[in-house]
């Protein structure tokens, strides 16, 4: 009798063993299937997070570079702008500034201008001319200019014109600008494209 208790016992217990190794073998096996899966998708939002830095990085790269062509473009356009307004400057002031400045020359201009203006205009002209020139201009307007004029004519003098003049009717209604700084800006407009190729080819 005690030998079958014994062999109930032990079977029993032979039984409970194997059965609880079956769980706890299932168990474990979850628990890697489950730890592998966690692994997995880790490593999956790893990899999505480091494509979507390279991405983002080479959008950067991207956006920097063409900022910089961008800039390098705009700086080197200035620059040759720059060169080009210098060149024109150099060649056109001084010319244009002594002929527009020379009160011989001048006088021609102001009397070839204002004879086709007062042929052209029903009414009396009026002259801006620059207060440097004041002494010499003033007795020319008031005399030979006068005479060869079928309309009255006045004169201004101001500094705010270094040289040259401008001419309209005498009721101020409009004027037309023959100063140096308007024969500068029509002269460098021919000269710009001229500048230009021999510069920048």
């Amino acid at each position: 009798m005690q030998n079958k208790l014994q062999e109930l016992t032990d079977r029993l217990y032979q039984e409970g063993l194997s059965k609880g190794k079956e769980e706890a073998d299932a168990l474990l096996a979850r628990s890697r299937e489950q730890a592998d899966k966690i692994i997995a998708d880790a490593n999956a939002k790893a990899e999505e997070i480091l494509s979507q830095a390279r991405r983002d990085a080479e959008a950067l790269r991207a956006k920097v570079e063409g900022d910089i062509k961008m800039a390098s473009a705009q700086v080197l356009q200035a620059t040759r702008r720059d060169v080009e307004n210098l060149v024109i400057a150099k060649v056109s002031d001084e010319k244009v500034g002594a002929a527009m400045s020379d009160g011989a020359f001048l006088k021609k201009v102001i009397t070839e201008v204002a004879s086709k203006f007062s042929a052209q205009q029903a009414c009396d002209i009026a002259l801006v001319l620059p207060e440097s020139l004041h002494a010499e201009l003033e007795p020319f307007v008031k005399g030979e200019l006068a005479k060869t004029l079928s309309k009255g004519v006045s004169a201004s003098f101001t500094k705010k014109i270094a040289g040259g003049f401008t001419i309209g009717p005498a009721d101020g209604s409009y004027f037309i600008s023959f100063t140096d700084e308007s024969f500068k800006a029509l002269i460098g407009e021919y000269l710009r494209p001229v500048t230009k190729k021999l510069l920048f080819g």
